[in-house]
């Protein structure tokens, strides 16, 4: 399961609306998945691999090894 081992983001669920003739007509369940990558980061001052989401990497959240 794509979880963020820093902020815990997870799967979201939602509706894909299928619109026609400016109307929604149909509306199908999806689901909405955090951009999660693999890195190397210092955690407790040891090098362990994390699943860390895009917006924790670019904010400074987590240090690369």
């Amino acid at each position: 399961m794509a979880k963020c081992e820093i902020c815990n983001k997870t799967v979201n669920y939602g509706n894909q609306l299928s619109i026609t003739r400016s109307h929604i007509s149909k509306r199908t369940s999806r689901t909405f998945k955090p951009n999660v990558r693999s890195v190397k980061a210092v955690v407790d001052g040891q090098t362990k691999r994390i699943n860390v989401c895009t917006k924790c990497l670019r904010s400074g959240k987590v240090k690369k090894a």
